[in-house]
């Protein structure tokens, strides 16, 4: 039903995107081709992505704990498998990859308390009250980082919204890491 645009499909304001997108990837993401239909959808997904990338206190690691831990939370057959494979590329924790693609505790306190407020901010819109929040800081998180968080989730809400609705073919790369969330096997 969407399209998967390209360079010459695209709109015009989509295109600079796109060719940043090969650029960076090697390859025009899916996710990247069907966003390319709403130009301000498509800028604003990837201006999150990047702020939360190159401009937030988190590690790459935490990054991608608070990303996949949306995904996951979002049921994203798309990106759960595009982040297992940046995650891999990246040369990240086999453990922690398994355990994020499977919604299990990771191993690491620190970074399962990060899991865990994610989720809770998802399950609760924000609204998790003065215990989680005590919880997160005693992990040794800031309320910068709780702040920061919703950057990774506004990014993560435009893109596993988007996959979501539109049934986002995985790229070819990524198809070996293809998941089903564990209540749908």
């Amino acid at each position: 039903m969407f399209t998967y645009h390209n360079l010459e499909t695209a709109p015009e304001e989509s295109k600079g995107m796109i060719k940043s997108a090969q650029e960076g990837f090697g390859m025009l993401p899916n996710l990247h081709a069907i966003l390319a239909e709403a130009p301000s959808s498509y800028e604003a997904y990837s201006w999150l992505y990047n702020k939360f990338t190159q401009e937030t206190t988190f590690t790459p690691l935490e990054q991608q704990v608070v990303m996949m831990a949306s995904n996951f939370d979002n049921n994203c057959h798309y990106c759960v498998p595009a982040h297992t494979w940046i995650m891999k590329s990246a040369k990240m924790p086999e453990d922690i990859i398994n355990s994020l693609r499977e919604g299990n505790p990771l191993g690491d306190l620190k970074l399962e308390a990060l899991r865990t407020f994610t989720v809770d901010m998802w399950k609760h819109r924000g609204h998790v009250g003065e215990d989680r929040l005590i919880k997160f800081f005693d992990a040794g998180y800031t309320k910068r980082h709780a702040l920061e968080i919703m950057t990774g989730m506004a990014c993560k809400l435009i893109s596993n919204f988007t996959n979501g609705m539109t049934n986002t073919n995985v790229d070819e790369p990524f198809k070996e890491f293809s998941w089903t969330h564990p209540e749908k096997r």
